[in-house]
Formats: C-alpha cells, structure tokens, sequence
C-alpha cells in the first residue's frame, strides 16, 4: 500500500465510524473556518448555479453542506468501489482529494491533481489517437469541445460529428464557429431517457447552468441518442448540466453495442461522481474508468469521468 491509498483509506474509515450530524459538524466547521473571502465565493458560487444546495450563512442555512455530508456517509461504500475501480494513480488521487475537499475543506490536497498539458477532455494519456470516429458532444455550446478534438487529433481524425445543444444564443455560435469543418450536424435537440416534451428554463446568471424540465418556457424537442442516430458511435461526450445520467439511459443500445468512448462531466451533483460510472458499468462492464479535474482547488467542478472499453486505449 502506497500513501494515497493510506490516505484514501484512513479518510473513508473515519467517516464510517461517524454519524451524518458528526460528519456535518465536521464540515461545517471546516467551512466556517476558512477566511471570509473564501466562504462568500463558495456562498456565491453555490447560489449561482443551485447544483448542491442552497448556502446562506446570514440565516443558518448550510443545506448545501448537510447534502454533501448526506453523500459521503450514505454512499461511502460507493465511494470504495469507485476508488478500487479507477485505472490509474492520478484518478485515485484526485478521487481522494475531491472527497478531502468535501469533508474538511482542504484545498492542498487536491491542488495538484488539477488539469493536465491536453486540451480538456481530450487527455493523450488516456485517449492517445483518435481515427474515423463518429463523435457525439452533448452541450456542445459554441463549438469549443470540438475545437479542442480537431486541435488534438486532426481533421482527418474523424467521419463524422453531431452537435446537440439548447440554448438558442449559443445555437447561431455553434454553427458558425464550426463552418469551416465538414461532416458535422447540428442537432438542436435535448437529450434523455425518453422522447417527451420539455421546457428550458434558462439561468439567468449564465446559459451554461439553463436547465431542462417541465416548469420553463422554452418548448424543446428531447430525444434519446439510441433513437436519434442509427449509425454506429465511437465516442460521446456529455457537459449537459445535470442531464448526463438520463442521457447515459437514453444511449444503452449504443453502449452495450458500440462500446463508444464516455467523456461525462460529474460533477452537478453529488452523487453523480459514483453513480455514473456504476450506470456505466451495470450497462456495459467492458470499460475502464478515469478522472480528470479541469476546476480550481476551492471548489472542484468541471470533473470528467473518462470511460474507455478495455484494451482500446
């Protein structure tokens, strides 16, 4: 056994031995004691985006930190699994230092495992080449994911790309920031379990946390990709605020069939660290599994779960 794996397992174990209220206490009086530059940011950034619960401090509200606590108690076994599952030392580490960051508001640990020399998602470690791939990018905003994949593994490196994206502003920019590459269709659609009928319901702090339900006021057409596209996929990227497991449903013949490569952000909720790589897992058990983190050490977010079929990296 090596130090993170100590470190890893010294963490869990002393949670096991707590209660939710003592592993809250725990955290709150971590948060509480960091400076109050710091506290307002996280406030701030928690209230912005309403991922993880509600933060304000003035009025004794810390539900966003009794959710996270919830979290690490009742799911730890969760937790184990994922860590023992992991590919590599980095994923590992940087599991520990997301669940250390939680749980005592340590922003060290974490501090380097964050980021890499590639271009986010696209981790030459973990996907090294890229050849004729039929790539899917969910929440494809502007165009800059797939930016980024041309950039790393060539115009010739794909057949085809769909582009699915919501959000009527960043729709035109997509489309336009794309021109010059051929092969790629613009699908703008919302994507799940089921096709029904559903709303947008934009943020208005920032279009990248708009949200699909049944209470916006945007009518919008959702799909699922197994429907949507018949041809075979080799690689599907999600960034779709909270909608990835949904989405992850909405794939499984895809998945169980075409063993695509799963580049998924984890991180709108809690539980979505875990409970996507055991989707994952329970449609397909051919994959291994990686974490990347392209955040900040104050609040890990931007997390990718890299889901790669064996023997295929």
């Amino acid at each position: 056994m090596n130090n993170v794996d100590k470190d890893f397992y010294n963490l869990t174990r002393k949670i096991s031995l707590m209660t939710i209220e003592d592993v809250f206490y725990n955290i709150k009086n971590s948060f509480l004691g960091i400076n109050q530059a710091t506290r307002d940011s996280i406030e701030n950034f928690f209230n912005k985006f309403n991922y993880w619960g509600s933060l304000d401090l003035k009025n004794n509200n810390y539900d966003a930190l009794y959710k996270k606590a919830s979290t690490l108690k009742e799911h730890l076994d969760d937790f184990i699994w994922l860590y023992k599952t992991l590919s590599d030392y980095k994923s590992k580490k940087l599991l520990y230092g997301i669940l250390n960051n939680w749980y005592s508001y340590d922003f060290n640990t974490i501090k380097p495992c964050l980021g890499t020399p590639y271009n986010h998602y696209f981790d030459l470690d973990i996907i090294p080449s890229c050849k004729d791939e039929v790539l899917v990018d969910l929440g494809a905003y502007t165009g800059d994911t797939i930016i980024d994949y041309i950039n790393t593994y060539g115009k010739d490196s794909y057949k085809k790309i769909y582009c699915y994206d919501i959000t009527c502003d960043t729709f035109a920019k997509l489309k336009d920031n794309l021109s010059k590459y051929e092969n790629i269709e613009y699908k703008k659609k919302a994507v799940s379990d089921k096709i029904e009928e559903l709303y947008l319901e934009e943020n208005t702090s920032s279009s990248s946390a708009n949200k699909v339900n049944d209470k916006g006021n945007i009518k919008l057409d959702v799909t699922t990709l197994d429907v949507d596209i018949n041809e075979e996929i080799s690689m599907i990227k999600m960034d779709i605020e909270g909608s990835e497991e949904k989405a992850l449903l909405g794939s499984i013949n895809h998945i169980k069939n075409d063993y695509p490569k799963l580049l998924i952000s984890v991180y709108h909720d809690n539980d979505h660290l875990w409970k996507i790589p055991k989707l994952i897992s329970e449609i397909n058990d051919s994959y291994d599994f990686y974490l990347r983190c392209y955040g900040n050490n104050i609040y890990p977010t931007e997390i990718v779960l890299f889901a790669i079929p064996k023997g295929k990296k």
